[in-house]
């Protein structure tokens, strides 16, 4: 079976956002670290090259395979900013219809910038979510 790539490192946080070349981005990194480790009560960690993750979870699959993900992370890529774990609440979809211009694909949530969004309601989303996967996977 093939070893998860998404892993913690011990990569700098600080020095992957002041690396964004593009302007929007970086601020809209910070913004999202301040964001989800509010939301989440977890400092960032880099988990791989290009994901900022809060806090862990151990999953298994029926197949067998397992690993540990992070609770909610973000990587802002070229295209959009994608925000995983995010989504997993119950009220996932009327939260969704009041966020603002964004796109979502499997599990996962695309903006391409934060202004783009409402605050209030991207709160919302990951707080919810993030107890969701606590109240499913207890530690």
């Amino acid at each position: 079976m093939a070893d998860n790539k998404t892993k913690p490192t011990k990569l700098s946080v600080a020095a992957f956002i002041d690396a964004l070349t593009d302007e929007t981005k970086r601020a809209d990194a910070k913004a999202l670290v301040k964001l989800m480790q509010g939301a989440t009560g977890e400092k960032p960690k880099m988990w791989g090259p290009s994901i900022i993750g809060f806090g862990s979870y151990h999953y298994t699959y029926e197949s067998g395979r397992e690993g540990d993900m992070p609770l909610a992370g973000f990587s802002p890529r070229k295209a959009a900013t994608v925000l995983y774990g995010v989504t997993g609440c119950s009220d996932a979809q009327a939260l969704l219809a009041k966020l603002g211009k964004h796109t979502t694909g499997k599990g996962c949530l695309y903006i391409k910038k934060l202004a783009d969004v409402e605050q209030k309601v991207m709160e919302a989303l990951v707080v919810k979510s993030v107890a969701a996967k606590r109240a499913r996977r207890p530690n």
